[in-house]
């Protein structure tokens, strides 16, 4: 009997960020390999994976959002490391996009190597090869992966900012822990706290 493989890849991060952009139960697999440029027995070996591992809910529809954040706040950066590199053409990810670049300042531009990008900067690799076109054409995505990249490149500011950031967009914290988060945050920046 042969048995499949059941560790994570890099596309299996990507197509979680992707079906929680979209926010749809009802998502087809057929349809999501074509909005990220996979084929669709990469997406189904994929939420084979996710089933697995946790990430997906047994169903196969439902993202564990909480298990998501879990492990993209604590494994991602281990698990799929990433460095700045070669200074490059490409779409802008990190601090340098939407949402993160309208809370931090840096002369630092990172960007995912693409011939048709608009902006130079340091190359970050994807998670995966299409991501730059995906991210195109989808702005929710492309929020989620700047962020998760964020969380790969980022220094503890930027990694903070992205998972507050984060839980906002996986709709998981309350207004009161988002407060609680941000007032901590205030208080590590300005080195004292009223908690």
């Amino acid at each position: 009997m042969k048995t499949q493989n059941q560790q994570l890849k890099a596309q299996d991060v990507v197509i979680l960020l992707k079906i929680v952009s979209d926010n749809n139960p009802a998502w087809n697999q057929k349809k999501l390999a074509g909005e990220l440029g996979l084929s669709q027995s990469e997406v189904s070996e994929a939420v084979s994976r996710c089933k697995y591992s946790g990430l997906l809910a047994t169903d196969g529809k439902s993202v564990m959002k909480h298990a998501l954040l879990e492990f993209l706040k604590f494994g991602l950066r281990y698990v799929f490391p990433q460095k700045p590199g070669a200074f490059v053409r490409g779409v802008p990810t990190s601090h340098s996009a939407s949402p993160l670049k309208e809370e931090i300042q840096s002369n630092e531009v990172y960007v995912w190597p693409y011939g048709k990008g608009t902006v130079k900067g340091f190359s970050i690799l994807p998670l995966y090869s299409s991501v730059p076109e995906a991210a195109l054409r989808d702005t929710k995505l492309h929020e989620l992966l700047a962020l998760t990249d964020a969380l790969r490149v980022g220094r503890a500011r930027e990694r903070e900012i992205a998972i507050f950031e984060l839980n906002k967009r996986f709709e998981l914290a309350s207004s009161i822990t988002l407060v609680r988060s941000l007032m901590a945050f205030i208080c590590l920046e300005m080195s004292f706290c009223w908690l």
